[in-house]
């Protein structure tokens, strides 16, 4: 599913992620790799807060419909 649709406080696994290849090398400069886990902290105004290794990453709601949980 994709990372939209998370729980927030859940904890999940990137299983991968989908687009254009510039889009796929711009979430994976970000950390958003297969096989990381990946927890959505919060939701403002449709734009996710999430918890990638030790970072915390602001993301789209067009850019979290490009990860898949």
């Amino acid at each position: 599913m994709p990372l939209y649709l998370a729980q927030i406080g859940e904890q999940y696994i990137i299983k991968k992620t989908i687009g254009l290849e510039e889009t796929k090398h711009h979430l994976q400069n970000l950390g958003f790799v297969s096989g990381t886990s990946i927890c959505v902290i919060a939701v403002m105004n449709g734009n996710l807060i999430v918890q990638v290794k030790d970072a915390r990453i602001a993301v789209s709601r067009e850019l979290a419909e490009k990860i898949i949980i």
